[in-house]
């Protein structure tokens, strides 16, 4: 029997309007997330990612959003602003990329998270100090009373991520969506930090979404990865399959990429070359078909047919891609870089 996801999207498009015509961050994406498990959510800059999340969140202005997004079953689309607002914190909670710009620096942190909790739960004053103390102790603040009563530029970039988890989960919500949570730390407070997210799901049996440019960060902790180009989906699967052998040239243009230890000391970067596409004026194919090693040698005729005819995402070996020419199992292998434990 089919599990029913908690976060179903679909054909979810997102355009924002500007002088010289719409322009589509997200379109016609579609994903499911359940309980229990991580959908890691990867792309280059601009592919639509944050777009992505913030359309589930409901946080959007002057946006136009279309298709569908349905929390435990309950669309949110069109859904007015009162609603929206009785579903965050308590249903759903957003850790943000940069967390100094998302805590009020006039007021202490535990504060922040108490009144967090006061208003979905109408608790009293101390009842929410000491929530807010016992989430600081639960994502491993030392001394939360005290550190309660300090402010964010007291925190060390790590722990104010540590408050933001703590923020997040205060009022237990059953999805967690994570933009870019690692940012701007070192390796050590990244492991530290993702341990601290996977070990907190499966404690609660959250559904995560894991935003991220970093295949790494998608290695340790995604079950399921969503590949996105252009604002389009590129490829789907699971995280296994993805590193095993990946369908789409774009996911593998990005494993490529990563730098790996058994690399000689002058051995060149691999980057994808070009860059990514416009999307005010986006092309009638392929996004990814300029840079798309596969397309230039396939011959004249399979070329144009990446150029001018959209791929829509289809069933391959395991995978959702969105590719003419997709990667086949006589593919050579990806070899992943061997992991270095901080």
């Amino acid at each position: 029997m089919a599990v029913e996801p908690l976060l179903s999207v679909r054909d979810l498009t997102v355009a924002f309007p500007t002088g010289d015509g719409p322009v589509r961050a997200v379109d016609s994406l579609s994903f499911r997330v359940e309980r229990g498990r991580t959908l890691g959510i990867v792309g280059e800059s601009g592919s639509g990612k944050s777009v992505t999340s913030m359309a589930v969140m409901g946080l959007l202005t002057g946006a136009e959003v279309s298709g569908s997004i349905t929390l435990e079953g309950r669309e949110l689309v069109g859904l007015a602003e009162r609603e929206l607002n009785r579903l965050r914190g308590r249903k759903m909670a957003m850790i943000f990329q940069d967390p100094l710009s998302s805590l009020h620096p006039y007021y202490t942190v535990g504060e922040q998270i108490a009144e967090h909790h006061r208003v979905h739960f109408g608790s009293r004053r101390a009842a929410a100090r000491g929530r807010a103390v016992e989430m600081l102790a639960e994502v491993g603040i030392p001394e939360p009373r005290r550190r309660a009563g300090e402010y964010p530029h007291q925190f060390s970039g790590g722990m104010r991520q540590r408050v933001m988890i703590a923020m997040a989960l205060a009022c237990e919500p059953d999805l967690l969506i994570a933009d870019e949570p690692t940012t701007a730390l070192d390796v050590t407070v990244q492991a530290q930090i993702l341990e601290l997210i996977a070990r907190i799901q499966q404690e609660r049996s959250l559904a995560v979404v894991m935003i991220t440019h970093d295949l790494g960060v998608v290695a340790r902790v995604a079950h399921d990865v969503l590949v996105m180009y252009g604002g389009r989906v590129a490829e789907q699967a699971s995280v296994e399959a993805v590193f095993a052998a990946p369908a789409h040239p774009y996911t593998r243009g990005l494993l490529d990429s990563l730098p790996r230890l058994d690399d000689p000391d002058d051995a060149p970067l691999r980057a994808i070359p070009g860059s990514p596409p416009s999307l005010l004026a986006p092309a009638p194919g392929c996004a990814f078909a300029p840079r798309c090693p596969r397309a230039a040698p396939a011959g004249a005729e399979a070329r144009e047919r990446c150029e001018r005819i959209r791929p829509h995402p289809v069933a391959v070996a395991g995978h959702t891609v969105a590719c003419h020419l997709p990667l086949g199992p006589a593919a050579a292998p990806y070899a992943p870089p061997r992991e270095v434990t901080p």
